[in-house]
């Protein structure tokens, strides 16, 4: 369906002379319905309309966007605000331009046979955390609670935890790191029920970062053939993310027609844009300024060793859905 939307588009602005602007899209991860609204947009035209031709980029495991988009491999990425702004800090001068994802997703997800029932049952416990900057809000959390992470007595002893739930099968960590839209789901489906589980969501615990938020480099923001380009990025992309919350089946199926490893069933992403639908409620695409402070306040309370050692300046902008939604 993509190569056809696209080629179809490329006759058209061939035929009216028109010249499409192309757009490349890292995303955070696989093809799935964690990015609906960017899939839908393209199939149903929502960019063709805006004069954009739009190439998505799926992630993986082994893809870094900040990398990517450094890289000069892509336009604008999706990526978590934790890591861009350690990113940021380092030298790569990401912007935050759209923030589609109002919530956070992201949880502890811990077996009750641990005799795990809050926080304060963590010491002395095998956590599994994501790296490759998923692990920003863990640390940050951690260091709240007053808790090393080195594995001393105590503390807790961090499993570098893959991108599956096996540790928690394995019984290999009392608790590892899940998103409310997939890996909760996967350690369901493997056998294990609900009253079996404790979950820890970071949004309840008060230490929830921003995710899945847009991100260009500051450079290009003083271009303004650039800003209008991802003006017409946004506005579309926002369009596609209200049609997949308003149409979560279709949205879904949208995203299955689009995954090229055959990977994804159809239960399983139906699921998942019901759980996504959840976190970009109430999204308009602009940027909750003081969500972001709060990320920030997150990541500067890490004791001796936090995410980010400065509250950052010019890391996100309004600029660009300012324009977008006053069309």
């Amino acid at each position: 369906m993509k190569k056809l939307i696209t080629a179809a588009f490329l006759a058209a602005a061939s035929a009216t002379g028109a010249i499409a602007e192309d757009v490349k899209l890292q995303l955070k991860w696989v093809t799935q319905a964690q990015f609906a609204g960017y899939y839908v947009a393209q199939a149903k035209g929502f960019y063709e309309e805006e004069g954009l031709n739009v190439t998505i980029l799926p992630g993986g495991p082994d893809i870094a966007p900040t990398q990517v988009i450094a890289g000069g491999g892509a336009d604008v990425i999706v990526e978590w605000m934790p890591a861009a702004l350690a990113a940021r800090e380092k030298g790569l001068p990401l912007v935050n331009i759209a923030q589609p994802f109002a919530s956070s997703g992201m949880m502890l997800t811990c077996l009750k046979e641990t005799g795990i029932t809050s926080p304060a049952d963590f010491a002395d416990k095998t956590l599994g955390v994501w790296f490759f900057g998923n692990e920003y809000p863990f640390l940050s959390w951690m260091s709240q609670l007053g808790l090393k992470t080195d594995g001393s007595p105590g503390g807790v002893t961090v499993l570098k935890q893959g991108f599956n739930v096996d540790p928690l099968l394995q019984k290999q960590a009392a608790c590892i790191s899940t998103m409310t839209y997939n890996e909760y789901w996967q350690v369901i489906d493997a056998g294990i029920t609900e009253d079996q589980l404790v979950t820890f969501k970071y949004e309840d615990q008060g230490v929830a970062t921003l995710e899945d938020g847009l991100y260009v480099l500051e450079d290009r923001l003083a271009d303004p053939a650039f800003q209008e380009t991802m003006v017409k990025f946004v506005r579309a992309s926002m369009k596609g993310w209200k049609y997949a919350e308003e149409n979560s089946d279709e949205a879904a199926m949208i995203v299955l027609e689009n995954d090229q490893t055959g990977a994804q069933t159809e239960q399983h992403q139906k699921r998942m844009m019901s759980e996504v639908a959840k976190l970009t409620a109430g999204s308009n695409g602009a940027l909750d300024v003081a969500a972001a402070e709060r990320t920030v306040a997150s990541l500067l309370a890490g004791g001796s060793d936090p995410v980010i050692t400065k509250a950052p300046e010019g890391a996100w902008t309004s600029m660009i859905t300012d324009k977008a939604l006053a069309q």
